[in-house]
């Protein structure tokens, strides 16, 4: 019986198996559906299923330059011994490769491309590393700087990853000042994790909100029992002004000289080598931020495989 490509869709949609392996269980079994799964359960392939409702919330943050194309990933696992597996490291080294070379989109347009040295999809090698691994793994996310002057730094083996993009004169591309100040500014990115670049991106919204909060805290403090309203409200403008240099990378004080800021630093470097330097745009990367990671009672874990 033929089968069509909506048909290899509906069996990978049932089975989170890759394409190809979707096609020779239809091929297998003459375009069968039902026959098809089964197909994939006794090679074992559709155990990747069962594993993808699996919480990954560690894995390996990466960032490097391929090619002049600056690429930062998170790749997920389900456990931080895992991530220290070479097969689950090569895995995002190869994502990464892919994401370079062939600029997707987005997760799906990743996940459909062809993954390094293979005649697989990422999402087939993606599969074909649970089976091995025996834990659920994911791309979460990804970015690609194809201009300029992209630096990279990886914290911690992987915990956290930093890619910093800079605006420079390709004539000092492979200039050593300029590759230190980029990792120097990375490194303070892991470290401090600015919320803005710089002040002036900073929204009217966040200011009102964050002068509202500083308000309220301030009008509770006993310190300023009696104090009037405007005496108040510069106290924490005066804040607010400081504030700015913890939450701005360029406002910040330089990591290592702390009486510069980073926008004084970066500006002494570029009067020192006769060019001009500035910070076009970063991403800091930090493994399974933002996700919820699944508690486990040990106890009843093991009370339901006794049941």
């Amino acid at each position: 019986m033929a089968f069509t490509a909506a048909d290899v869709k509906n069996l990978r949609e049932a089975t989170g198996v890759g394409m190809m392996d979707c096609k020779k269980a239809l091929e297998a079994s003459d375009g069968d559906l039902n026959r098809a799964i089964e197909w994939l359960r006794e090679k074992g392939l559709a155990a990747a299923q069962k594993k993808a409702g699996r919480v990954a919330a560690e894995g390996m943050a990466y960032a490097a330059v391929i090619n002049n194309i600056g690429v930062l990933v998170e790749v997920n696992a389900e456990s931080d011994f895992v991530a220290k597996n070479d097969l689950f490291v090569d895995y995002v080294m190869g994502v990464a490769a892919v994401v370079a070379d062939k600029a997707p989109a987005d997760l799906d347009a990743l996940y459909a491309c062809q993954y390094p040295g293979s005649d697989k999809t990422v999402l087939d090698m993606q599969n074909d590393k649970v089976l091995v691994i025996g834990e659920n793994i994911k791309v979460r996310r990804f970015v690609r700087y194809d201009t300029g002057l992209s630096v990279p730094y990886v914290h911690m083996g992987g915990r956290i990853a930093v890619l910093v993009n800079l605006d420079v004169d390709p004539a000092f591309g492979d200039n050593a000042e300029v590759i230190e100040l980029g990792k120097d500014l990375a490194m303070q990115v892991a470290a401090l994790n600015p919320t803005f670049m710089d002040k002036c991106e900073v929204s009217e919204d966040f200011v009102k909100e964050e002068m509202k909060v500083r308000l309220a805290q301030a009008k509770e403090d006993p310190k300023n029992a009696g104090k009037p309203d405007a005496i108040i409200e510069k106290i924490v403008m005066g804040g607010l002004s400081k504030y700015y240099k913890d939450i701005c990378l360029l406002q910040q004080p330089f990591v290592k000289e702390d009486k510069v800021s980073v926008e004084q630093h970066i500006a002494d470097i570029a009067k020192k080598l006769g060019t001009q330097i500035k910070i076009s745009r970063y991403a800091r990367f930090e493994k399974g931020e933002g996700i919820d990671k699944k508690t486990c009672d040990l106890a009843s874990e093991v009370a339901k495989l006794v049941e």
